[in-house]
């Protein structure tokens, strides 16, 4: 695994740029798609989800700026990118708001998150093997704990 520690800062930066510029503006087209497909459809209530209604909050709120700043933020990336596809952001607006959080989003990732990778490599394979466990069983206690506060009472809890 040196390879890793060995990956100079540009290659990490560079990667992780092009990698959330793929992904971002991904899920924005697909967006586009949806918008179009989905709407005046007995589908188009898939639109109307929680994380969508957060993400459109966030747009109304801050408008151009609420692209960048969900790459800042945990949950609504993917819905904001999504939203601005769905609204039909024009993307003479959308790439430099896309750019500018792209940029921040791999440039925290290739400072702190690669540091925090680094650190957590250093600690060995059983800790890895112990925290993607922890993190595992918290994730299936979550999700069942959601599903059981969505239920109508009195259904057997």
């Amino acid at each position: 695994m040196d390879w890793i520690r060995d990956a100079p800062f540009g290659w990490t930066f560079a990667f992780l740029f092009a990698g959330a510029m793929l992904r971002a503006n991904s899920t924005y087209w697909i967006g586009r798609g949806l918008a179009a497909g989905v709407r005046n459809s007995r589908f188009e209530h898939l639109l109307e989800g929680p994380v969508y209604l957060r993400a459109r909050r966030l747009m109304d709120r801050w408008g151009i700026l609420a692209v960048p700043v969900s790459f800042l933020t945990i949950g609504v990336q993917t819905a904001v990118n999504a939203s601005a596809g769905i609204s039909r952001m024009p993307l003479a607006r959308y790439l430099p708001a896309v750019v500018l959080g792209c940029l921040l989003w791999a440039l925290i990732y290739a400072t702190v998150g690669m540091a925090v990778f680094y650190a957590w490599l250093a600690l060995g394979w059983q800790w890895i093997a112990a925290g993607a466990v922890v993190v595992g069983v918290a994730t299936a206690a979550w999700i069942r704990h959601r599903r059981r506060e969505g239920r109508p009472p009195g259904r057997g809890d």
